[in-house]
């Protein structure tokens, strides 16, 4: 059985794309080796293929990405791998070069325009070094794969290459039981509104959202997740007095994250048009609200608003001052026909939007290393 080594810069914990990545590669029939890295957080394990999480001496800054890829490249050097499947920029060198030695097949899956996210778009010098390591590489790779028709058309544009893309659906949820909201803790008398994610960061609308429930009624706002601006949420909370409508919970195991996703009443995207990587985004938790029948009230970003009017299942923001985020929540919630419509629809959505078909894209690639 041919061997595929798959490797993150995360903890392998919460990344479902890269989770239905190693299950597509199963199902082509290869052994799957999944490689991360372990955090002092990190939630445990549970996945039907192998994994190892280095311990690392750097948790962030340059060192963190010199010390990973150096330890990535002699890891792979040294272990069996007939195809290296590299997720996002930052594994590619140790991938790359560990395929040029080894003569083992390369697989790229870029999930988003990684050279300008907010990271690296305001630190020139660090965005030239990342960018040249693209340019040198990225024009070598027959199969990259990415999360959206915006984005492979960036790089199309930039490398005359023809990239895979695959979204980020997710599998079925029609396996799952769904818990009450009292057995969650979620207040049955009130609205439930969610923004969920591992990468809460700084231009993702967090902030404004806490900000704006000083001005909604009849309402709580539930965040769950991490990312920079995680640990800024509660003195955000406790600043606009909402401490009673803000409910801030850290990374959920995708099973339990399901179920809180199941009770949310509207569903919450409202990354900021603040760098072309946002703009062009389209976030896993659209398509987890999707299919969990959570309308959804979003930033007017084009792959979302796509999404969004195709299907009719929600409404957008005007712009990021709180007072019309907390407008656009209550119009939302408060009106029923509209707010019916958007459940009716979204159940054609979800049905549309499924993983089956996206797979098949992955499957097609794979079949033609097996």
């Amino acid at each position: 059985m041919k061997r595929v080594i798959v490797t993150v810069t995360n903890d392998l914990a919460t990344d479902q794309r890269v989770h239905k990545t190693c299950m597509a590669l199963k199902k082509s029939g290869f052994s799957v080796l999944e490689v991360g890295r372990i955090l002092p957080g990190s939630l445990p394990l549970d996945k039907p293929y192998d994994t190892i999480r280095m311990k690392l001496l750097f948790r962030s800054s340059a060192l963190f990405y010199a010390e990973y890829n150096i330890r990535l490249f002699f890891f792979l050097l040294f272990h069996k791998a007939h195809i290296i499947y590299a997720n996002d920029l930052d594994t590619l060198p140790a991938c790359w070069l560990a395929k040029r030695i080894k003569c083992s097949k390369i697989i790229y899956d870029t999930h988003e325009y990684y050279t300008h996210t907010p990271e690296l778009i305001d630190r020139p010098f660090v965005q030239k070094f990342w960018s040249r390591i693209e340019k040198n590489i990225f024009p070598k790779i027959q199969d990259i794969i990415t999360v959206n028709q915006s984005i492979a058309n960036i790089y199309r544009d930039l490398y005359g290459k023809d990239l895979h893309v695959v979204r980020n659906i997710p599998i079925s949820y029609d396996d799952v039981t769904p818990v009450t909201r009292e057995e969650l803790g979620i207040d049955p008398t009130k609205k439930m509104i969610l923004l969920q994610g591992a990468g809460i960061n700084i231009h993702r609308g967090a902030e404004e959202a806490v900000e704006a429930m000083q001005f909604v009624d009849d309402a709580i706002l539930y965040i769950i997740g991490s990312g920079d601006v995680f640990p800024l949420l509660p003195g955000l909370a406790d600043r606009f007095n909402v401490n009673d409508k803000v409910v801030i919970l850290p990374r959920q195991t995708p099973q339990k994250l399901r179920q809180y996703t199941l009770q949310a009443d509207l569903g919450l995207t409202i990354d900021k048009n603040t760098n072309p990587n946002y703009l062009y985004s389209l976030p896993n938790k659209l398509f987890d609200y999707i299919h969990s029948g959570v309308p959804v009230l979003a930033s007017k970003l084009p792959e979302i608003e796509r999404i969004i009017n195709t299907y009719n299942i929600g409404s957008f923001i005007s712009d990021h001052n709180p007072v019309n985020i907390a407008n656009a929540m209550n119009k939302a919630l408060g009106d029923k026909v509209q707010y019916q419509k958007w459940k009716e629809n979204i159940t054609v959505a979800a049905r549309a939007l499924c993983w089956d078909e996206e797979e098949k894209i992955l499957l097609t690639i794979f079949e033609r290393y097996a």
